[in-house]
């Protein structure tokens, strides 16, 4: 990263964020987030998660971003996936087997299509 010298530095580094951040944004930019807190854990997250990245070497997917966060709060929907394409909507998917997040995986991800029938309600 190069020195920040003066305001105009600063204002360079700030639009070429900006640029780069939009760029993730376009639509072949895939987020994938795993609830791994004890709870997904014991649930299963672990094996939900190798499933995901099993999908992506498989197909050798790229512009997808998996990572893992701690419990947020949805213990009884244990394991859960958020996943969101481009700029679209999150979804949020709950009792995530390593089969449905394959599915997931598949079909939203790679088909942008969100999979009804394993969203949280909510």
């Amino acid at each position: 990263m190069p020195a920040v010298k003066s305001l105009e530095d600063l204002r360079r580094l700030k639009e070429e964020y900006i640029e780069k951040s939009q760029a993730r944004t376009a639509a072949s930019y895939a987020r994938v987030v795993v609830g791994m807190g004890t709870c997904g854990i014991a649930a299963g997250a672990q094996e939900a998660l190798k499933a995901i990245l099993d999908v992506i070497e498989e197909e050798d997917l790229s512009g997808i971003v998996v990572s893992k966060t701690g419990c947020a709060g949805a213990c009884e929907w244990e394991p859960c996936v958020e996943v969101s394409v481009g700029g679209g909507p999150k979804a949020a998917y709950g009792k995530v087997s390593p089969q449905k997040a394959r599915q997931i995986i598949r079909e939203h991800v790679m088909g942008s299509k969100v999979v009804q029938e394993l969203v949280i309600p909510g």
